[in-house]
């Protein structure tokens, strides 16, 4: 049975927001192209590379 490969998670605050992936931290020969996520309900992941966006705990997302 093979294993299931983890996709890392990117905790980000309000002053992240709006979070897009690939994010800056990322490796650029690892590039698709840029899409936003939603993570207004808490957590979300990129449909190209299945990395996670959790929002950090107590962040408030004022006009959401």
């Amino acid at each position: 049975m093979s294993e299931v490969k983890q996709m890392p998670v990117v905790e980000v605050g309000a002053e992240d927001l709006p979070v897009h992936c690939p994010n800056p931290k990322m490796q650029f020969w690892s590039s698709h192209p840029r899409v936003f996520i939603d993570v207004s309900h808490g957590e979300a992941a990129c449909a190209y590379c299945g990395t996670r966006y959790r929002l950090k705990p107590g962040t408030v997302i004022k006009g959401h």
